[in-house]
């Protein structure tokens, strides 16, 4: 994984002689905060979670390491359920603003040693935690907010879709937390890159790739030899599924391939699918325990993404026996070498989409070499093991920084 935290810090595990932390771990919902936090819990480490999930939405695991604040975000969620859709992000907003409000009020700056929350709730609790000394890390899960912005606005625009909103409140909350925390942490060398781009510093981001479930995702039996390709995630402009489309309409129409959609719909991809309902067999949306035997019906994953910091299908469907083709901005160079484990296009390139998947219509045994390679190198990451211990020598690198700062 180059350029990522392993290849910075000999991350070995946990010496009995280094100090217990205590880790503040806040996230409006759950993404893979939670996932982190166990693994802290798992290294021996003490563990606070702050979250905007009611009690019953948090694992059953970490429920007595954890404090919510729900009330504003359980009608915020329910507020984008009730049509229409809002226009703006007022709700997420005042959401955001309210939980960063809570969690100043909340965190223990004596006895906390870090605070890692993901981005948006801005900069209050940080702040607070670095005027008594405190470490702070800002966790973003993609890329660098402002190249977000421009590459979601100008894909929306070619797609003659409503423009994403992107409030001044909202950019001005996560610019503060990437301009005063002592550490950015990202998954993906793309969204590292996307930092640097913007001006910060490189020594301040860190990449630290998410882990896999190997107990839940591994290979399954293929019910018939159809060459399936299959989307996984919520299909939206964002993750270029009007793409998608582009590439597999002839290699569907010639029969040679069969497309399968799994996952949500986002509202700005609508029209594009009720445009290529040919196209696709609509799986919906499938509860994680499902996802496995999922992806063993299928021959490749093909994940056309704009923009993301990295994307866990797909190591779920590597893990599942499955080579991907993916774009250079979903995290791939991550968790595979091109031409090995599967491919990594450009990104806004059907063409190059194509090319591959009939290459591997043609190549079925280098395909399921492919396949085969693919579940050896994400077994070799170690799961969520491997990224908890090189998370905590990250955590104890960053302590080590302020104290010779100080």
């Amino acid at each position: 994984m180059t350029d990522s935290l392993e290849a910075r810090t000999d991350v070995t595990g946990v010496s009995p002689q280094e100090p217990v932390l205590r880790i503040a771990i806040s996230a409006l919902g759950r993404f893979h905060m939670f996932d982190l936090a166990r693994q802290m819990l798992r290294l021996g480490q003490e563990v606070d979670i702050f979250t905007g999930n009611p009690r019953c939405r948090v694992d059953r695991d970490l429920r007595s390491h954890t404090r919510t604040h729900p009330f504003l975000h359980v009608l915020a969620a329910l507020r984008y359920r009730i049509p229409p859709a809002p226009k703006t992000t007022w709700w997420l907003d005042r959401n955001l603003q309210h939980f960063g409000c809570w969690l100043a009020r909340s965190v223990d700056t004596e006895t906390t040693d870090i605070l890692d929350g993901l981005d948006g709730p801005g900069p209050a609790a940080g702040r607070l935690m670095k005027s008594h000394g405190k470490a702070w890390v800002c966790n973003r899960g993609s890329a660098h907010i402002l190249t977000q912005k421009a590459l979601l606005e100008e894909e929306h625009q070619r797609w003659g879709a409503p423009i994403p909103y992107f409030s001044l409140d909202g950019l001005e909350r996560c610019l503060a937390e990437y301009a005063e925390a002592d550490a950015i942490v990202v998954p993906s060398n793309f969204a590292k890159r996307s930092f640097v781009e913007q001006g910060v510093r490189s020594e301040r981001v860190y990449v630290c790739p998410y882990g896999v479930e190997l107990s839940m995702f591994h290979p399954m039996p293929k019910a018939d030899s159809k060459f399936r390709v299959l989307f996984v995630g919520n299909a939206s402009i964002r993750k270029g599924i009007g793409y998608l489309f582009e590439a597999l309409r002839p290699l569907i129409e010639k029969q040679l391939c069969e497309l399968w959609l799994i996952g949500g719909v986002d509202n700005s991809a609508k029209a594009l699918l009720a445009k290529n309902q040919d196209l696709f067999v609509y799986k919906g949306i499938q509860p994680r325990a499902a996802l496995a035997s999922m992806y063993s019906q299928g021959s490749v994953l093909v994940l056309p993404s704009i923009e993301e910091g990295l994307a866990l299908v797909q190591a779920q469907a590597m893990a599942c026996g499955l080579p991907v083709i993916a774009t250079t901005n979903t995290g791939a160079e991550n968790l595979f070498s091109d031409s090995v484990e599967g491919f990594i296009v450009p990104i806004r390139n059907p063409v190059a989409i194509r090319d591959k998947v009939e290459w591997m219509i043609g190549h079925p045994i280098e395909r399921t070499d492919m396949g085969a390679a693919a579940l050896q190198r994400v077994k070799s990451f170690g799961g969520w093991n491997r990224y908890g211990e090189q998370y905590l020598a990250m955590y104890r690198e960053i302590l080590a920084r302020k104290r010779r700062a100080a």
